[in-house]
């Protein structure tokens, strides 16, 4: 396949007119500027897309997800991984690291070796057409009771490397994050016993700002869901907030569906750490693609109405709205660049997750994971492994 007369997302973070040869399901040629001028193709020996001027970005990759049409990862069935993964595909997610909600234990683990399960079939040949499961978020259950979100309090535990280690075995190696609230008894230990095996986050905390400073010291490395289920930034008490602001090495995710977090904030955020440091994440629930009404939750009840998802309490569960969607709200009512916000989908969350190496960028080698976007960021076509979806 040959996708030609479009602007390519380099690796330099620029958009410069080009074209792009896919052959066995990687990318073996890409020629930009005056090069693409002089392509020859024979079009009746392989596929030839005319991109007239369109954008092509790396296939999007999200890292923290929960379900999508009805599905959602904690189902626990082969089904749901299946179909969530369709639907990812489908519109431009290609890559993507389901989350698990705070659950019973071997609740968790029948969920951790389903996902397992679905990436040995894949490796066997199956789901071609489907998003790539390349890690395992896990949001829960090393948790905060007091900033539990949509989390089940009566599964909350307190931070056990033995217990991580059971779960990351049934995982198969998968678990890429595991939430903790740093404040709560044996986190800090917990962090310096399981550093090095995963990448330990911040999740459903009410750490203050020194508390916060101490586990990034320790190991910690990451952030769940910036700004949400967590202190607010103060001026007198920046939290977590304003420690992940103080240290470098630290990512975070940010949710930019418009509810989670105010555009305002979107830009101070994206002025206060950088673009390199953000991951965009969708945090989507199992109503995301669907009607409003009616839906669960990691066992909860949940309300959807227009682009809200809330417990009968009026918590905030989760999103509705996708990752692509999240990315196109962030450049156009956010006003974030374009050029930053594409990393933000897949260089950033590519190198996060170890796998930079085959996908996050269009580069000879790597998978053929592409997404085609008009002037108005709105997806053209979608290839996947070198298939056109």
């Amino acid at each position: 396949m040959v996708l030609k007369n479009v602007l390519i997302y380099t690796e330099e973070k620029k958009f410069i007119v080009g074209a792009v040869r896919s052959e066995n399901g990687y990318i073996t040629q890409v020629w930009l500027g005056e090069s693409a001028e002089h392509i020859t193709v024979d079009a009746e020996e392989e596929e030839v897309i005319d991109g007239f001027g369109a954008y092509l970005i790396p296939g999007m990759i999200d890292i923290h997800l929960h379900g999508c049409r009805g599905f959602d990862f904690c189902d626990g069935t082969m089904e749901a991984v299946g179909e969530i993964a369709k639907y990812q595909a489908s519109i431009g997610v290609t890559t993507f690291a389901p989350a698990t909600m705070t659950l019973p234990l071997e609740q968790l683990k029948g969920i951790l070796q389903t996902g397992a399960g679905f990436v040995k079939e894949k490796q066997q040949g199956k789901h071609l057409k489907c998003a790539d499961l390349a890690g395992i978020n896990m949001e829960g259950p090393f948790i905060s009771k007091e900033k539990k979100g949509a989390q089940n309090k009566a599964h909350i535990l307190l931070p056990d490397a033995a217990v991580f280690d059971e779960l990351q075995q049934a995982a198969d190696g998968l678990v890429k994050y595991i939430g903790i609230a740093p404040e709560i008894d044996g986190a800090m230990e917990f962090i310096r016993q399981v550093r090095g095996q995963t990448k330990i986050s911040i999740a459903h905390s009410n750490a203050d700002y020194k508390t916060a400073r101490g586990a990034f010291n320790t190991g910690a490395s990451h952030v769940t869901h910036l700004y949400n289920a967590m202190p607010a930034f103060n001026h007198r008490e920046p939290g977590i907030v304003g420690a992940v602001a103080d240290c470098g090495q630290v990512e975070a995710e940010l949710i930019c569906d418009g509810v989670h977090v105010h555009p305002a904030v979107i830009r101070s955020t994206f002025a206060l750490l950088g673009a390199d440091r953000i991951i965009m994440i969708s945090d989507s629930m199992r109503a995301t693609g669907m009607q409003e009404g009616e839906y669960e939750l990691g066992g909860q009840k949940v309300m959807v109405q227009g682009e809200r998802a809330l417990l009968p309490d009026g918590t905030i569960a989760g999103s509705v709205t996708s990752l692509p969607d999240c990315f196109r709200y962030a450049v156009r009512d956010a006003g974030i660049l374009l050029e930053d916000a594409v990393a933000c989908v897949t260089v950033k969350p590519a190198k996060s997750l170890g796998i930079y190496q085959e996908c996050g960028s269009i580069a000879v080698g790597k998978r053929a994971d592409m997404v085609l976007l008009s002037k108005k960021l709105e997806t053209i076509l979608v290839v996947k492994n070198g298939l056109l979806l």
